[in-house]
């Protein structure tokens, strides 16, 4: 069984009170199934073109180019990736290596690799902005420090992980930053021992 992934924008026109219109933008997507990745690209094309017909009754368009397809696979899969495109409108996709939607990245396979990546890179990239704010010693108060780190730095950094389960890999880059954060919202020394550091920082661990 085989699935893929169609992710659309939805650009829906409304009367607002005064009587203007006004553009709404909406993200969606539709996911099928079936014995053949071909067989999806048929499913996908007929939904799409349903879809559409009924938008154009009640106003509602489309932005087609903006169109992401995906297929899905399972890790234990060893056939090589599908890379079957779809035709919408005179459009022509071809399948997506990474997708993003709602913050998440998605691969084909579901790995968290690719996420994580992203949101330490992001977290590493605010932290260094925020550590100007107070060097060593000196500059904001350590209880704002922690308050920076619990209500900016481990949210960004941890964002997703409600959904999919960091790997070792991910969490060794993960759990490296986590100390840097600890060590500056303590003003500790890199000498002081992580399980220490820990306790003393009264941060919550990246994974429970």
């Amino acid at each position: 069984m085989s699935h893929a992934g169609l992710g659309l924008r939805e650009e829906p026109l409304y009367k607002d009170t005064l009587g203007a219109w006004d553009l709404g933008v909406v993200d969606f997507s539709i996911t099928v199934a079936s014995p053949s990745y071909r067989g999806n690209i048929r499913r996908l094309q007929g939904l799409f073109s349903t879809i559409a017909a009924k938008g154009r009754d009640i106003e509602v368009s489309f932005s087609v180019p903006k169109t992401e397809l995906i297929h899905w696979r399972t890790p234990s899969q060893r056939t090589p990736p599908s890379t079957t495109p779809i035709g919408l409108e005179r459009h022509l996709f071809e399948p997506s290596k990474v997708v993003r939607w709602l913050g998440y990245w998605f691969t084909p396979a579901l790995t968290p690799i690719h996420h994580f990546r992203h949101r330490l890179s992001l977290a590493q990239a605010i932290f260094s902005f925020v550590k100007r704010l107070s060097s060593q010693g000196a500059g904001v108060r350590p209880f704002l420090r922690h308050r920076i780190a619990s209500g900016l730095l481990l949210p960004i950094l941890t964002y997703g992980a409600d959904l999919v389960t960091p790997n070792y890999a991910a969490l060794r880059g993960m759990n490296s930053l986590r100390h840097g954060v600890q060590r500056w919202t303590t003003n500790n020394f890199f000498s002081t021992p992580t399980p220490s550091l820990s306790r003393e920082a009264c941060l919550p661990p990246i994974v429970s």
